[in-house]
């Protein structure tokens, strides 16, 4: 008789989603999903890990439930899907979690030719237009001010479209809030290999002027974008790495500053470009540029024009940098056009505002 209060407990466990370890060691996991839990596993709602169905609608389905239930964790097995993410705008403030089962494999470089690989868990989307692979809509359900009252938080999961791609990665400017942590946007490829980005698009963009004062992010590469990421006001990122793309960093119009701790900057046309007023720091801003023989026709766009481009002299701002040249290693140059009130200096050096000015 003692024995069946266990059994119930246990069953009662493996019914909230729990798992049990198994003699050999190995770990037996019942489903998940649902209010209850607050964690909503996609392939109950429909969708397919087969890197060929459309996605959206189960992924829609999924995220109104979850806003009906209050928020909580969309959970996305490891496997290749398809289609988009479009999170609904909402008048509450909640947080909507997508999560991917494993951290995924940021492969970048400066140099060579590698596939990237398909595991862990890809939202993959190949559309010629329309919205980011995952965004946040802009609807007549607002917090306030065009923002919904969502707090999206996105872990553990590979962004992934082509080569020269006409739609972006990740578009939450209309997002109150955001923390991106473990997230790899990409464009199908190795970085060094592609091609010149035309149609403008960015990898990721955080919510937008006058929101709701938390951005974070943490291990994120953006990689093969027009621009990597663009900031907006309240950012704190670090562990960010932005590879091959025309602008890496894109500072924007802001009332309040961000902060970066280390940004790896490699292979950009411009490695950050501002585009509106906007104070900043970064405390290590750690670049590699190709050297002699290290590009071809093919991408040739990934030489360095800039360090900091900066026509309008809009940044306010403090950078810690360290310069490598591929078969050269490292060397105190820093290209900045304009910048007039960006301090930069090498690591261990003075400050100086106006060294290394492009004419």
């Amino acid at each position: 008789m003692r024995k069946i209060p266990i059994l119930l407990t246990l069953c009662g466990w493996l019914m909230a989603g729990g798992a049990v370890s198994t003699a050999a060691g190995e770990k037996m996991t019942a489903p998940v999903g649902g209010a209850k839990s607050g964690v909503f596993n996609v392939l109950s709602y429909g969708a397919v890990a087969d890197d060929k169905t459309d996605n959206t609608e189960a992924f829609s389905t999924c995220l109104q439930a979850m806003i009906g239930a209050g928020g909580g964790r969309m959970m996305l097995p490891n496997g290749v899907y398809r289609g988009r993410i479009i999170i609904p705008g909402t008048k509450n403030w909640i947080t909507i979690e997508i999560a991917g089962e494993s951290e995924p494999t940021p492969a970048f470089g400066t140099i060579g030719s590698f596939p990237l690989q398909s595991n862990g868990t890809i939202l993959k989307c190949l559309s010629e237009s329309g919205q980011s692979v995952v965004s946040a809509a802009n609807t007549p359900e607002s917090l306030y001010g065009g923002f919904s009252g969502i707090n999206v938080v996105i872990r553990n999961l590979e962004v992934r479209t082509y080569d020269n791609p006409r739609i972006g990665g990740i578009d939450l400017k209309h997002a109150a809030q955001c923390k991106l942590e473990n997230v790899f946007v990409n464009t199908g490829l190795y970085n060094v290999q592609a091609s010149q980005p035309t149609y403008g698009t960015c990898g990721v963009i955080t919510p937008a002027c006058n929101n709701a004062a938390l951005t974070v992010l943490r291990n994120v590469v953006v990689t093969g974008y027009h621009t990597g990421i663009q900031v907006n006001e309240h950012t704190d990122g670090d562990n960010i790495v932005v590879a091959s793309n025309v602008n890496g960093l894109e500072f924007l119009q802001a009332h309040h500053a961000s902060r970066f701790a280390r940004v790896g900057t490699y292979r950009n046309t411009h490695h950050i470009t501002v585009s509106g007023r906007h104070g900043f720091s970064i405390e290590q801003m750690n670049t590699e540029q190709p050297g002699k023989g290290q590009t071809h026709a093919g991408n040739a766009w990934q030489t360095l024009v800039s360090d900091i481009n900066d026509p309008r002299n809009l940044g306010i701002a403090d950078i810690n940098y360290w310069v490598v040249v591929g078969n050269l290693g490292a060397v105190d140059q820093f290209t900045k056009n304009g910048g007039a009130s960006i301090r930069a200096r090498r690591i261990g050096s003075v400050p100086t505002a106006a060294k290394n000015a492009l004419p």
